[in-house]
């Protein structure tokens, strides 16, 4: 079967499959996961696959964890290929080798972002460039051999106006100091995330933006009965264990709507508390409480 995506409308635009809930790394931003720590299991992938093929035009190899940790991804990576549902990949970059980059390289993926501000949140005093010159490596590759492959640089821990932290500027201006010296451009210093988050590089090699943002918890106070979400408009995740929950941010499975080895996907994702919340988001009314706590629904308004 050819790995070139169907062009056929699909309902969803990303299913988030949690292909492990394990990291490398433990960032400031990102919360430890509570749940067992685990691999998913091939067989249930490809399952999973099977089932969201008709329904997404892409998935992603993450909602909590580290995807490159997984010791069978290529086995992954061929299932989406068979089944023709291109990925978009976020990962740390640490563990980023020659067998990876050849493994990311493949025409089913579509997009790969490196989340460059976890390095100084783990190694604040580490020298980045040897970090950077192995994905500088790999994306100068992309640029040659994969011209259509979408390529993001993100630093998402810019500060708040009103809270400043000159140490993550200054270590931000470092790696874009390198970033500018190796392609040979100009980036920004000042960046209004609220009005555009991308800054081009080059072909299709992005630098992406964004300010820290407060995982949602059952433990936060609610914020109010009132916003909206994408979830399960644009997007819903399958957690490591086969859990769908409506939210790429639901890390914990606080909103289980069911798991794929009990029921089809298709009718978790129609039962009737995924369509009491999904109706609620287009009311602009907080059904479940986990969505009342949730900061990230302010970004909507």
């Amino acid at each position: 079967m050819s790995s070139t995506p169907s062009t056929a409308f699909k309902r969803f635009n990303k299913v988030n499959i949690e292909i492990s809930n394990i990291c490398n790394l433990q960032c400031t931003f990102c919360p430890e996961v509570i749940r067992s720590k685990k691999m998913m299991d091939v067989a249930l992938f490809e399952s999973i696959i099977e089932q969201v093929a008709p329904l997404t035009e892409q998935v992603t190899f993450h909602l909590m964890g580290e995807p490159l940790v997984h010791p069978k991804l290529e086995e992954l990576i061929q299932t989406c290929a068979r089944h023709e549902v291109p990925i978009y990949l976020v990962s740390n970059g640490t563990l980023l080798k020659e067998a990876q980059s050849e493994l990311l390289l493949h025409p089913i993926f579509r997009q790969i972002n490196f989340s460059l501000h976890s390095f100084f949140d783990n190694f604040p005093e580490r020298d980045p460039l040897p970090y950077l010159n192995r994905i500088f490596e790999f994306t100068d590759r992309a640029l040659k051999e994969r011209p259509d492959l979408y390529l993001n640089f993100r630093l998402w821990n810019l500060s708040n106006p009103e809270s400043k932290n000159l140490a993550a500027e200054k270590r931000n201006l470092e790696m874009l100091e390198q970033i500018e010296a190796h392609f040979k451009v100009q980036v920004p210093r000042t960046i209004d995330v609220s009005r555009n988050k991308s800054v081009k590089l080059g072909g299709r090699l992005y630098m992406h933006f964004d300010t820290e943002f407060i995982w949602p918890s059952p433990d936060l106070p609610i914020l109010g009965e009132r916003g909206t979400c994408h979830g399960l408009s644009s997007h819903f995740g399958i957690l490591v264990d086969g859990t769908v929950v409506p939210c790429c941010l639901d890390k914990e499975g606080n909103i289980p709507l069911g798991r794929v080895q009990e029921q089809p996907i298709t009718e978790i994702i129609n039962s009737p508390r995924a369509k009491k919340i999904l109706e609620g988001f287009r009311n602009r009314k907080l059904y479940e409480s986990l969505c009342q706590r949730c900061q990230y629904i302010t970004r909507f308004d």
